[in-house]
């Protein structure tokens, strides 16, 4: 990934706070609500808000900042670009107001003041500003200086790969595809590291210069023999024969954009969320129909709770481009998040309609209705993803597993059992698996050796689990070996002390081992729990029995086995 080629120097230079140069008091009620706004990253009660505090000080530095921020969250560029050109009007000096800046320069091909800004220093950062100023070359007509100058950002510690990715987009948007080539190839020291984007684009440029077997290979390598839809569109055409159009990169403009959304997927390990949507949203304020960056924004705004600013970035992909897929399948779990799953399902249903062959589309829908526990439903499209998975030899683990999870939560055991032993040949000793597996088994009274030896492997790869460390104290319980499930129940009990069901499995060791009171204890606290977050897995009846009659007389009662301690010899065999 183009991540890892950041220099810790240069992304500490991206991140750097703007400082201002005056300070100013802000109006205090429109202010605070603003600022409360921001933190919860509620973008358009925040503008509301910082558009009401400048209408008492339209000049106060840091309002105008944070309201340029909050109407480029939003997707409002041409009122951030208002506010920007204020600030810059009033002579302060604004990362953020500079990149909306550069967003209307580059759009309105102001090459020279694009050029201007940067030698001014009042660009996006060291390491935007070269990229952004090669483009600018390039818009200018100068493709030497143009090239010069991406060379001299190769030059700089970290970042040669990244770099040379934007000089091969450029020389391929100026009809030089032997020399964009060259430079994917790895002919001027060392190949460019590869990333989605930069895979594809290279395939076109293969096309274009009549070496079809190449960018199939490359294709193939990358992507595998099952591919997505957008990549499988891209090699039917590569096939063809017929010359593919390099679009990735089409003009100077497009390479601006290029340089916003190459920075937002770079930082998105190592920056807040904010900061890299505002990359994002500007790569699409350049260039609206750059999907990617679109699918980014949803994506970062879902993960900051934005639910209806992500489904709306999801709606602006086009149906007809090979991304929309999965546009919807983001916009069905937003829904899905926004407890909203019949319109989830709604999706999902169209989706399948649209795309019966997509095996991604009913692993969704499976995971959705077995998320609402509508397990027959969940099973059902399992099925259908895992006839298309294994019909292009490309089986899934998960699908499997989670099918598994559906047959179990139904009491179809012996399909539950193939499943989960299926994704163990597909992920051998994935602690996932072997915890469900092995607990399901110490549940059914089956294969108790066998269910033990599962969960402690899997506690030995995830040891901070509470869920798997409760599995292993739970098959150690049904074993008759209380003394040690104790250490580990209890332990479950730290690492997850407000699960209902690790309380009720720790009340019933405790009561195992004579610690009655305490038992009760947490017997109550695993109702009270339940009340609060109701958990699937606790039966609340029978908890409030042994809280009546204690867990001896509950067992009698169910007609399972007394509670008896294994005997030393065979619990150590």
């Amino acid at each position: 990934m183009i991540t890892r080629t950041i220099s810790a120097l240069v992304l500490s230079a991206l991140l750097q706070p703007v400082a201002f140069p005056v300070a100013a008091q802000e109006p205090s009620g429109a202010y605070l609500a603003a600022q409360h706004a921001r933190s919860m990253a509620d973008f358009k009660a925040a503008a509301e808000y910082y558009s009401q505090a400048l209408a008492q000080d339209p000049s106060n530095p840091s309002l105008l900042e944070n309201a340029t921020v909050a109407y480029l969250a939003l997707g409002q560029i041409d009122r951030a670009i208002a506010v920007a050109g204020k600030m810059e009007g009033d002579d302060l000096r604004s990362q953020v107001a500079q990149i909306v800046l550069i967003a209307e320069e580059t759009r309105n091909e102001n090459w020279d003041a694009l050029l201007s800004r940067v030698e001014d220093m009042r660009g996006a950062g060291d390491l935007a500003d070269g990229l952004i100023a090669a483009w600018a070359h390039l818009g200018a007509g100068d493709v030497d200086a143009a090239l010069a100058r991406f060379d001299t950002v190769a030059e700089e510690r970290g970042l040669r790969s990244f770099a040379l990715y934007h000089k091969a987009l450029a020389l391929a948007s100026v009809g030089d595809f032997e020399g964009a080539d060259a430079v994917f190839a790895g002919d001027e020291n060392g190949p460019v590291q590869q990333t989605r984007r930069g895979v594809m684009a290279w395939a076109q440029i293969l096309s274009q210069l009549g070496e079809q077997e190449r960018a199939l290979a490359l294709l193939d390598e990358t992507f595998g023999s099952d591919p997505d839809p957008q990549v499988a569109d891209l090699r039917a055409r590569v096939a063809s024969e017929a010359p593919v159009p390099f679009g990735l990169v089409r003009t100077p403009q497009h390479g601006v954009a290029e340089v916003f959304f190459s920075l937002a997927r770079a930082l998105r390990q190592d920056a807040n969320d904010e900061f890299v949507l505002l990359y994002a949203r500007i790569a699409e304020a350049i260039r609206p129909d750059h999907v990617d960056a679109i699918i980014t924004t949803a994506e970062l705004l879902e993960n900051m709770g934005q639910f209806e600013l992500s489904i709306a970035a999801y709606k602006k992909v086009p149906r007809e481009h090979p991304s929309h897929h999965v546009a919807e399948l983001g916009r069905a779990e937003v829904l899905r998040r926004d407890d909203r799953p019949d319109a989830a399902v709604e999706v999902l249903d169209q989706l399948v309609q649209a795309y019966p062959d997509l095996a991604d589309v009913h692993v969704a829908a499976g995971d959705l209705y077995r998320t609402q526990e509508d397990y027959a439903e969940a099973v059902s499209s399992y099925d259908r993803a895992i006839e298309l998975l294994e019909a292009r030899d490309n089986p899934q683990w998960f699908v499997y597993y989670a099918r598994a999870i559906s047959h179990e939560r139904q009491d179809n055991w012996p399909e539950a059992e193939a499943d989960f032993r299926r994704a163990l040949e597909l992920n051998p000793g994935h602690p996932q698996v072997l915890n469900y597996l092995g607990y399901s088994m110490v549940e059914k009274g089956v294969n108790l050796d066998e269910a033990l030896d599962m969960i402690e492997q899997a506690v030995a790869e995830q040891p901070e689990s509470g869920y798997i460390v409760d599995s292993l104290g739970w098959a150690l319980y049904r074993l008759g070996r209380y003394d040690e499930a104790i250490v580990h129940m209890e332990r479950a009990a730290e690492l997850m002390p407000t699960d209902p069901v690790v309380n009720d499995h720790l009340g019933d060791v405790l009561w195992a081992v004579g610690r009655e009171t305490e038992a009760r204890f947490h017997w109550k606290r695993a109702l009270s729990l339940h009340r609060s977050e109701p958990s699937p897995d606790l039966e609340p009846d029978r908890v409030r029995r042994k809280l009546e009659v204690g867990l001896d007389e509950v067992l009698e009662q169910e007609g399972a086995e007394p509670l008896k301690a294994a005997d030393a010899t065979s619990a150590n065999n």
